[in-house]
């Protein structure tokens, strides 16, 4: 977990961008001075003796000479001298003594022929760069390679952890709402990273892991770097697949560096995100094995039973899958303590709701506790995602403030999606599903315990060509009785009920309500006990870890028991189905006047069908029938007064 350089920090980007340049720039130089030296003329030079140079001196053919000490011991007082000629040729003479190139010198003087000495070694500065000047390219080419070739994982920090620091109160208990005894139990941890003195003293050991258990958006994570926040601690949060690589070995180094790097920062907190990733039971099993995955699980388990009982480092992880995670992870001494994240209730709604309008412009008629009750099984992130739909129907009609209305249909569109306002439907589907949609709304007016409805459209929406909002009149979150069950079942088979007694025919539109129907009848069979089989539990919600526990379900009675399973599911339904057909056919004045109002308008909310329950209309729909009259009377009278003649 060391602390690489930030890939998108100015200052880094700066010095990458230095850099390069200057690797470019080296490597031009080397180009252009390879051009020029393969420029540069081949020619052999001419050897001359003493006297022809002499002879060329009188005949003034040279046009530049030069001369230098010639190195080595056995020619020590001699001397070379290079030239040229006026027609470009080259020539050196051997020197043999100093007062023949005196002479020499002399007369090139009074020749006006260019002369010079050097009087140290004849390998020129730019001799030496040329030799020297590859080599250096070579270094740092091959520096500059290994600095890119890798991006963020270079070659040199493949081991090292990729967990990311954050450090100050970004984030507290106060943007965290609806979970008030879980933060009650995270209390302790944030005082132990405060005050540790406290703890040491009684000789307390605290929790060395909490693993928060939940649904996905329940805000496991906030709740964790909250944890961080209120303690004033360093927060390194990693996911458990940044561990898993392709070469095994390596996610045990990185665990082994990320704990190192902890200790090296305590007190602080690790945050691992998803751990199912890579704390799944160990073994080969059905599915086969991963060695890289349980030697990264393995390393994980040593070094959290490794570090001191109050080292002041504490892993918080998350997950939502809890049944998948290895046992030995869970055993005391590693994650001692797990919390369970539920869906909030309507309270803890209600407080959520609260945070994520805290930037939000809401109208003063709108309250939360009535947004609360239209969203149940909705969880943080469903509900910040709710206001933002809210907000961007908002700003899409250029409304200064979220109003009601934009909050109906934002819980509409994260249900069930976009209204399709644009689908043609014949006048017959339009009846199929007006009825359907009716027949529910009658059996939740009737019914004790079957879900009311909210809202009703003939407006097709995502999948479905209409939708009705059902909620339970009170939240039950806990227990369930079998009659309110059986009512719910009842409910569901309303809409299949009212197409067969209204055009003694059915249609497909009863898919989902058969399959959750069904769902909530077998289960009362083989899982509740709610059937004359007994007080025996047929099946289990499990199944084995590596085909998915989500497959399939255990199963344990013979095929005999299978049958009476079939026929106990099938009676519950079909009592329920009597039900709704007695029930709607007691009330088929109310079913076909929901029906009409809602082909008429399209769309109903509860206020609007209570309202048709006791005076069989609707207040407004009744003015704007009135005014709709008034209007055609107006004008067929206008198209009956003959128009006045000219005169």
């Amino acid at each position: 977990m060391a602390q690489a350089k930030k890939p998108n920090d100015p200052k880094n980007m700066k010095f990458n961008q230095i850099g390069n340049i200057v690797v470019i720039l080296l490597i031009l130089v080397f180009v252009f001075s390879i051009i020029w030296s393969f420029t540069q003329t081949n020619e052999q030079p001419r050897t001359l003796s003493v006297t022809a140079l002499y002879s060329e001196l009188e005949e003034n053919n040279i046009s530049e000479m030069q001369s230098s000490p010639i190195t080595g011991e056995a020619n020590v007082g001699s001397f070379i001298i290079q030239g040229s000629f006026k027609d470009g040729t080259l020539f050196n003479v051997e020197i043999p003594n100093s007062s023949t190139l005196d002479e020499i010198r002399i007369r090139a003087t009074l020749q006006g022929i260019p002369y010079s000495h050097l009087r140290a070694s004849t390998y020129s500065f730019w001799n030496i760069l040329f030799v020297l000047l590859p080599i250096i390219l070579i270094v740092v080419f091959i520096t500059f390679f290994m600095r890119t070739s890798g991006g963020n994982n270079r070659a040199f920090d493949f081991g090292k952890s990729k967990a990311k620091i954050n450090r100050g109160k970004t984030t507290t208990f106060k943007n965290v709402a609806g979970v008030d005894e879980e933060k009650e139990e995270l209390a302790e941890l944030i005082d132990f990273l405060k005050n540790p003195k406290k703890y040491v003293a009684l000789g307390a050991r605290i929790p060395k892991g909490v693993l928060l258990v939940g649904p996905p958006g329940t805000g496991k994570t906030l709740l964790a770097r909250a944890v961080a926040g209120e303690a004033n601690v360093p927060f390194y949060s990693i996911s458990g697949s940044d561990f898993v690589e392709m070469f095994v070995g390596v996610g045990a180094s990185r665990v082994r560096d990320m704990f190192k790097t902890a200790q090296a920062n305590s007190p602080c907190i690790i945050f691992i995100d998803e751990i199912d990733a890579v704390g799944r039971q160990r073994g080969t099993g059905l599915g086969g094995g991963h060695d890289e995955r349980e030697q990264t699980l393995n390393q994980l388990l040593v070094e959290m039973d490794g570090f001191g009982a109050n080292s002041g480092v504490i892993v918080i992880a998350a997950t939502n899958r809890a049944d998948v995670l290895d046992p030995a992870l869970l055993r005391p001494g590693r994650f001692d303590r797990q919390i369970t994240v539920n869906r909030p209730d309507i309270r803890g709604r209600v407080e959520i709701l609260k945070v994520h309008a805290r930037n939000k412009r809401i109208h003063s008629s709108v309250t939360f506790d009535e947004i609360a009750r239209r969203t149940p099984g909705f969880t943080g992130a469903d509900l910040e995602n709710l206001l933002n739909e809210a907000a961007l129907l908002a700003a899409r009609a250029n409304k200064p403030e979220i109003k009601i209305y934009h909050i109906d249909e934002a819980v509409d569109r994260v249900m069930m999606g976009p209204a399709k306002k644009s689908r043609i439907m014949s006048k017959k589907e339009r009846e199929f599903i007006a009825y359907h949609e009716a027949g529910h709304a009658v059996l939740g007016l009737k019914l004790d315990n079957a879900n009311i409805v909210h809202k009703v459209t003939i407006i097709p929406r995502g999948r479905a060509g209409g939708y009705n909002l059902m909620l339970p009149q009170e939240e039950q979150t806990m227990l369930m009785t079998r009659k309110a069950l059986r009512d719910q079942i009842t409910g569901l088979l309303g809409g299949r009920v009212a197409e067969e007694i209204t055009f003694d025919e059915v249609s497909t539109g009863a898919h989902n309500d058969f399959q959750r129907a069904t769902q909530i009848a077998r289960a009362m069979v083989t899982e509740y006990g709610m059937s004359s089989l007994g007080t025996v539990q047929y099946e289990q919600r499990s199944g084995n870890v590596f085909l998915g526990r989500d497959y399939n379900v255990d199963k344990s009675f013979s095929d005999t028991v299978a049958l009476e399973i079939d026929t106990e599911v099938r009676k519950i339904i079909d009592e329920a189905y009597q039900i709704a057909t007695r029930v709607i056919k007691e009330n088929q004045d109310l079913l076909n006047t929901i029906a009409k109002i809602l082909l008429e308008v399209e769309t109903l909310n509860k206020e609007d069908i209570d309202q048709i329950l006791e005076t069989g209309t609707i207040d407004w729909l009744e003015r704007k029938r009135e005014k709709d009259k008034e209007v055609q009377e107006k004008s067929k009278k206008e198209s009956l007064d003959p128009s006045p003649s000219s005169a």
